[in-house]
């Protein structure tokens, strides 16, 4: 999802972009990424690879690790060799929701999950390796690119009158388009360090839903569950809402806003993609 809308932002602002899927550049593999680095000698690199299926990272946390923590260093160091920015986006799972209030750039870390602890490990590799870093924490992303939470909604609501979602996580939904748009502005910038950037204001993944279906003007009924009801591999920070302390931070719209956008965005992207039903 990201991927995609890096690329089409990054070009709309005026800059020339090279972009690689997985089978163009294995970003763990770090001769590989060497020799492409300093063959093009960027003046940013922007790593959108990432393993992101939380809950399969719990019982493969060392190829998560092997993405999200060693190849986001690789990435950094050969960025740094040719006197190039890395920027990494990040998750709010490297907080363990205990804080109960809006996250800071500068509050403690505490993952609860391989995936969270796979990304923080990405954070910190990309930072030593370097000081031209961006590393910009987001939150509960979807976009047309792949799939999401909007698109499982959908779906279950297609196939069934109501649908089970927990109440008790609570974050800030992100549009990746706008998302992109943020990275581009950060890029262009030299201010280095940890950004948090999310869709504004917040919701638990019940009252997401809501707006979902009432957004699509559907009848399904969306019936409020706890998270152990779930049973999922990975436990979830159950507050992850994501502020910023820096003085003029990268403000993105209203996560309902953004849902908006994107229904409208998919009825011209994903619905002729599907087909006729």
């Amino acid at each position: 999802m990201l991927g995609r809308d890096v690329v089409e932002i990054f070009q709309d602002r005026g800059h020339e972009v090279t972009a690689f899927g997985h089978a163009g550049l294995d970003v763990t593999d770090g001769p590989r990424v060497d020799a492409v680095v300093s063959r093009l000698r960027p003046d940013a690199v922007v790593d959108c690879a990432a393993w992101t299926d939380v809950d399969a990272a719990e019982s493969h946390e060392r190829e998560a690790m092997a993405v999200n923590d060693t190849g986001a260093g690789l990435l950094a160091v050969a960025a740094g060799t040719v006197g190039a920015k890395i920027v990494y986006p990040s998750t709010d799972y490297v907080f363990d929701g205990q804080k109960r209030m809006p996250y800071l750039e500068s509050d403690p870390v505490h993952p609860l999950s391989a995936y969270g602890r796979s990304k923080l490990g990405g954070e910190t590799s990309v930072a030593v390796a370097n000081s031209r870093h961006l590393v910009v924490r987001t939150s509960w992303l979807f976009g047309t690119g792949g799939p999401n939470f909007i698109e499982t909604m959908l779906r279950l609501g297609a196939e069934q009158p109501e649908v089970l979602v927990v109440s008790d996580q609570v974050g800030s939904p992100t549009y990746t388009r706008h998302f992109a748009a943020a990275l581009a502005l950060l890029a262009e910038s030299e201010d280095y360090g940890i950004h948090h950037v999310a869709g504004g204001g917040s919701c638990s993944w019940f009252e997401y839903a809501q707006e979902i279906f009432d957004q699509a003007g559907s009848e399904t009924r969306v019936m409020a569950a706890r998270t152990e009801m779930l049973d999922r591999p990975a436990p979830r920070p159950a507050y992850s809402v994501l502020a910023s302390e820096h003085p003029d931070p990268v403000v993105l719209p209203h996560w309902r806003a953004a849902l908006a956008e994107y229904m409208a965005e998919r009825e011209r992207v994903v619905a002729p993609a599907r087909g006729p039903a």
